[in-house]
């Protein structure tokens, strides 16, 4: 793999964008610090600079060290910093969300809050999965039963396809070598998808928490988006990598998932799918307050007013508070 250096400089248009404002960089294997308003990635071989202000989220790889003066720009800019595994396929810490606005937290809360709205978002979900079905009416019941079956057929699909052998999916937490090759392929490629949603739904600044599907866990929301790309990249992909060589099963899947991640800039999907969910009457990349710096107060009946002012009393609402 190539060291920072060794890269040709990005561009702007290089960079992976999502709608007008949100750009996640990639850095491993050097010395990030600050110059003036940029950042640096230094390596033995040279430096690369980094306008502050063109990064959303700075994704740290393996190998890297990051200065205070570093961290400080990036607060300044309202950067998202997320430590990751290699490319973003394992979740380790972060600092920060992306957005200043709340827009996409208190839509989740909303959501999910209600009883019928989760049921629809959940809906939603199947429907990416499997736009060849209609949910429409379907109980959380039918639901889960509807996509153990759609699950379990591609297991099959994916068997005959790669000539695999499938005997049943077959995973003991905590016992990686437990299962057999392809088995061990499929948990290494939802371990990575779970590393990747986890960054992309930290740095909109949602809720790890509020699943729509799953429940009861800190990573419930994670869960639920990393399904979401189940049956169309984790297990084909698997199959691919069990069907080569049985050898270094879990590394060789990360590599894979790694490139395939890239190529199909599942990052822009990732977060345009986050935003169609939670904010379904926008399209595209595009959601109400995500870039404003806005912070309101709240009222009777579901109205905000202004903050900084002092509401003493039903007339006198010109005061400021300082």
């Amino acid at each position: 793999m190539s060291t920072v250096s060794r890269r040709p400089a990005l561009t702007p248009r290089q960079l992976t964008r999502t709608g007008e404002r949100l750009s996640f960089v990639y850095l491993e294997r050097c010395t990030v610090h600050r110059d003036a308003n940029a950042i640096t990635a230094q390596d033995a071989e040279g430096t690369t600079h980094i306008p502050s202000a063109t990064i959303g989220t700075l994704l740290l790889g393996p190998g890297t060290r990051v200065t205070h003066q570093a961290m400080s720009v990036l607060g300044e800019t309202g950067a998202a910093v997320c430590w990751v595994g290699e490319h973003g396929v394992r979740y380790y810490a972060s600092g920060r969300a992306l957005s200043r606005s709340s827009a996409l937290m208190e839509a989740q809360a909303r959501q999910w809050a209600n009883p019928r709205s989760r049921l629809a978002v959940a809906r939603a979900m199947y429907r990416l999965r499997f736009p060849d079905e209609d949910p429409a009416g379907l109980t959380r019941h039918e639901l889960l039963g509807r996509e153990g079956k759609r699950v379990k057929d591609c297991y099959r699909v994916q068997a005959a396809r790669t000539g695999v052998p499938w005997r049943g999916r077959r995973y003991t937490p905590g016992d990686f070598t437990s299962g057999d090759a392809v088995n061990q392929a499929i948990t290494a490629a939802a371990q990575c998808m779970y590393g990747i949603a986890h960054a992309v739904v930290t740095s909109l600044g949602c809720s790890p928490a509020l699943g729509f599907i799953h429940s009861g866990h800190e990573l419930s929301f994670v869960l639920d988006i990393a399904d979401l790309y189940k049956t169309e990249i984790g297990i084909p992909l698997a199959f691919d990598v069990a069907a080569q060589d049985e050898e270094d099963i879990g590394p060789r899947t990360r590599r894979a998932l790694r490139d395939r991640i890239n190529e199909i800039s599942l990052l822009n999907r990732c977060v345009d799918d986050i935003k169609h969910l939670l904010l379904p009457e926008t399209t595209g990349s595009s959601a109400p307050g995500d870039d404003r710096d806005v912070v309101t107060l709240q009222s009777d009946r579901g109205h905000q007013v202004a903050s900084g002012i002092n509401y003493d009393g039903p007339e006198d609402y010109g005061d400021k508070l300082w």
